[in-house]
């Protein structure tokens, strides 16, 4: 039986995202109105509006809905923000993200992924956001900072050059610690290289290539 899309849309945001306490309602609109299946793989279609991570491919996956709502809303995105993703993975939290803010940069190492969503956001009608294929943990350079930055994978540790991208009063939401028990976090610049830091919630994402644990050796 074919799947009723708009129904189970419905269904994504009133019973998975809202209940994981996603009350902002910039959220919650923009969740369903961008059409999240136009983002996923052909054979994962019909899992679209699951409460599951989806496989991307390199190992990667695309986060859960409610997960996705939590880092949007504590991102608490205005329309005049710049905003960095390193991660464009399938594209659609760039959708939500561009939708909500002035402008989107997104860098991604897999150049499949920038063609790919590149296609599924001139598809969706989203012209402010900038997808670039490089690596992002050791080697791109932005020639801007940022009002916010949001990491899609999981890292060890937060690189330290990744701060100096955010102007004062900036917001930072990144995963990061030890598989499977990940911590996701909110950075906000308080000026002065200053950063106060927030535990949201755990969860568990792949990590970023360069951006895995150091090998522990056991003797």
């Amino acid at each position: 039986m074919a799947m009723n899309i708009e129904q189970a849309r419905l269904n994504m945001v009133g019973n998975q995202v809202r209940p994981w306490d996603v009350l902002d309602g910039r959220v919650l609109d923009v969740m369903a109105r961008v059409r999240r299946e136009q983002f996923v793989a052909e054979e994962y279609r019909q899992l679209a509006f699951a409460d599951m991570c989806l496989p991307l491919g390199h190992g990667e996956v695309m986060m859960k809905p409610v997960v996705e709502g939590r880092v949007l809303q504590a991102l608490d995105l205005r329309p005049t923000d710049q905003v960095l993703e390193i991660g464009t993975g399938s594209g659609f939290l760039t959708a939500c993200l561009a939708t909500l803010s002035a402008q989107v940069t997104s860098v991604d190492i897999h150049a499949d992924f920038v063609a790919a969503a590149s296609r599924r956001l001139q598809l969706a009608g989203i012209t402010n956001s900038r997808l670039i294929n490089a690596e992002a943990v050791l080697q791109w350079q932005p020639e801007g900072t940022f009002d916010a930055l949001v990491v899609t994978g999981a890292v060890a540790e937060t690189p330290a050059r990744w701060l100096t991208w955010l102007k004062p009063g900036a917001r930072a939401l990144l995963v990061q610690g030890l598989s499977p028990v990940q911590q996701a976090i909110l950075l906000t610049h308080e000026g002065a290289g200053r950063y106060r830091e927030q535990t949201l919630f755990e969860t568990d994402l792949p990590y970023l290539t360069h951006a895995e644990p150091s090998p522990r050796f056991v003797f």
